[in-house]
């Protein structure tokens, strides 16, 4: 029997094509975004078309911990959902030199890309420990790997985001709860919309795949990574990046 699969960020890009990915294997879905409400209803409802029960909680500022206890886990339980599985999606930008950056822009983006991770797996531990499997997936970056030039903090949260998930697949590894991450390249979503046409030309021309990826390709590894690759697999940086980095 399939359980629910909880997914951030899920309006659009990546967190929707993930979210359609589960539904067409059949899996339940709780979908969380902090804007875009009118989307997250549209991948609702895209996924409800797979026959699979579909749950959302929009307007949920991912970074605030108290947000998440109330609007996500505690509709979770009042719903009497059985979660097996989570996929911390929800992510912002910033894009400048580190010098012009704020502590309030800092404090924002670690909170929102980092701290998020966190407060989604402390949840969610109590109900896979529960269950007694599960797996957790969180959506890292090609620059948590490497490091970018005026996305220094931005490629610091990727970067603690790998950690976290290296160190707690260990912890969980004994609960036969598995943590992976798949570290993105470019994808064609809309967070890199402010590329003009000739930085887009110029970032394709170093990727030896030639082109950007689609989201629909990083919900299919998503969920592939979650259905299809066991138990044994867990503490994995997975990179998906046409051989960019």
């Amino acid at each position: 029997m399939k359980h629910t699969i909880v997914i951030t960020g899920a309006s659009r890009g990546i967190g929707r094509a993930a979210a359609l990915s589960f539904a067409k294997r059949g899996y339940p879905l709780f979908l969380t975004s902090n804007s875009h409400a009118d989307d997250l209803e549209e991948t609702a409802s895209m996924a409800a078309a797979f026959h699979v029960p579909v749950f959302t909680a929009p307007y949920v500022d991912i970074g605030d911990y108290e947000q998440c206890r109330t609007q996500i886990w505690e509709q979770i339980q009042g719903q009497n959902l059985t979660i097996e599985g989570v996929v911390n999606n929800a992510g912002i930008s910033y894009i400048g030199l580190l010098q012009d950056m704020s502590y309030e822009d800092w404090d924002r983006i670690v909170r929102v890309n980092l701290g998020s991770v966190f407060t989604m797996c402390k949840f969610a531990i109590p109900h896979l420990l529960k269950l007694g499997y599960g797996k957790i997936i969180n959506i890292s970056s090609v620059w948590g790997n490497v490091g970018a030039s005026c996305e220094v903090a931005y490629s610091a949260t990727k970067g603690g985001i790998n950690s976290l998930t290296k160190a707690l697949a260990k912890e969980l590894a004994p609960s036969n709860i598995q943590v992976n991450a798949v570290a993105f390249g470019a994808i064609d979503t809309s967070m890199n919309s402010f590329l003009n046409k000739e930085e887009r030309d110029a970032l394709i021309d170093e990727i030896p795949a030639g082109r950007l990826a689609t989201p629909e390709e990083a919900g299919e590894l998503i969920a592939a990574i979650y259905q299809d690759c066991g138990k044994y697999l867990t503490g994995q940086i997975i990179s998906m990046d046409g051989g960019w980095c």
